[in-house]
């Protein structure tokens, strides 16, 4: 269940939210939902660094079609003005958190809003394992831009193993 804390904030930048969060939605249930988005306009009001193209994790996708599906329709008036979008409106509020954390999800990158007490927009990592012993790797890219995050979470590494948090060629703060 989102917080009020983070329906105020979403609320507060409510128009462009609604618009970012549904036009995601839209094309995550469309025939090319799988594939990076690269034509994406950040809103006004977002704070870090989303990590683009995004690029939805597809067993994700796959495993919260039918959410998001519930999603869509549940917004879908409001994103298209048929019913005004209120800050008042309690319903869509918590149908617009539940579609951002669905988002983090699929995209693995926090979607964080001016006066939010949460990570930085821009893309995450949280790995929870007993034992490495081979090699895991948190993040590997060619570019990590923005407010990247890695959390691994292991007890153990086993001699020879490896564990890595970030690796790529260029890591930026942009």
């Amino acid at each position: 269940m989102p917080d009020p804390t983070e329906i105020a904030v979403i609320s507060s930048v409510l128009p462009a939210t609604l618009t970012f969060l549904f036009q995601r939605l839209d094309r995550l249930l469309t025939s090319r939902g799988g594939e990076p988005e690269t034509d994406v306009i950040v809103p006004a009001g977002m704070v870090g660094t989303l990590q683009l193209p995004l690029e939805p994790s597809e067993d994700v996708l796959q495993a919260r079609r039918g959410e998001l599906e519930l999603l869509r329709e549940a917004l879908a008036d409001y994103a298209d003005g048929t019913v005004p979008a209120r800050p008042s409106d309690h319903r869509l509020l918590r149908n617009m958190a539940r579609t951002r954390g669905a988002l983090e999800d699929i995209y693995r990158q926090h979607l964080t809003f001016e006066g939010e007490d949460r990570p930085a927009s821009g893309p995450f990592v949280h790995q929870a394992v007993r034992t490495v012993t081979g090699e895991a790797t948190g993040m590997d890219s060619d570019v990590i831009a923005g407010n990247s995050r890695v959390i691994q979470d292991v007890d153990t590494v086993e001699a020879g193993g490896k564990l890595i948090g970030m690796r790529g060629r260029r890591i930026t703060r942009q």
